[in-house]
């Protein structure tokens, strides 16, 4: 798949970066585990050797530095270029947490701040050679996911949901945004599918009835994936050693990626 023809609104990255394809991870509400997602996808691509992003346009609820256990500050030179900072294992990551003098302080801007953060990120910031660049959206369709579509060269999307909101008007309205947009929806996500009993290792579907190959269906999705409620993954987030994991589940999607 060609990455979609540039509008007057796409907007170039720095000279010295060179990034090949750009995913986007998207959820209609928040909750549902769109950061889990979105950096299970960039280790896992990672472990294939690929130069992997993060780019943390979730700028008020960011989750990226945790999972990843960063706390050092991006670097900015006189000429106002930011460097991205590199997880334990070489991932590239830039996030609003990172510029905050404590990680805990609230992010109290308006939506032209915010935005315009967004573009810094994605024009100010030297990424160098990106094979796969994953931007961790915020929730819903409103002032951010909106420039990153216009802004960046977007490549597609995977849509992130949990079993009871599959069937909501929610994810409907995040498919319907890309389309509008002309962003391919790439694959969509089950989080907290079913969790496995660890003494006869039945699928104990909590939320009930799967409804993930009915909605991808509905929409026209090819790829899907379930992620199970799993306490180690859990644990890793935490300790901000999501990089330890030894199997990512996410095979469907990781394949689909690497067809672009």
């Amino acid at each position: 798949m060609e990455q979609k023809q540039q509008t007057s609104f796409i907007e170039k990255p720095h000279e010295l970066t060179k990034i090949k394809k750009i995913i986007g991870v998207v959820s209609g509400k928040g909750g549902v585990g769109k950061s889990l997602v979105t950096s299970l996808l960039a280790v896992a691509m990672a472990k294939k050797s690929y130069k992997t992003a993060v780019l943390d346009a979730d700028i008020t609820g960011p989750s990226i530095p945790k999972i990843f256990g960063i706390t050092d500050k991006p670097f900015a030179d006189n000429n106002e270029n930011i460097f991205p900072v590199k997880s334990k294992k070489g991932i590239s990551i830039i996030s609003a947490n990172l510029l905050l003098e404590k990680e805990t302080d609230p992010v109290i801007w308006r939506g032209p701040v915010i935005t315009g953060v967004i573009k810094q990120f994605w024009k100010n910031v030297i990424w160098n050679e990106v094979d796969y660049m994953f931007i961790d959206m915020p929730p819903g369709t409103g002032d951010v996911p909106l420039t990153v579509f216009q802004t960046i060269p977007v490549d597609g999307i995977i849509v992130v949901a949990s079993p009871q909101e599959l069937v909501s008007m929610i994810v409907e309205k995040a498919v319907n945004m890309a389309k509008m947009m002309n962003i391919s929806v790439l694959g969509l996500v089950e989080n907290m599918s079913y969790i496995k009993c660890p003494d006869c290792g039945k699928e104990i579907k909590f939320f009930g009835h799967s409804r993930i190959e009915e909605t991808a269906k509905k929409f026209d999705i090819s790829a899907v994936d379930k992620i199970p409620v799993e306490p180690k993954i859990a644990e890793l987030c935490d300790g901000g050693k999501i990089e330890d994991i030894e199997e990512v589940p996410l095979p469907n999607n990781i394949l689909k990626i690497e067809s672009l």
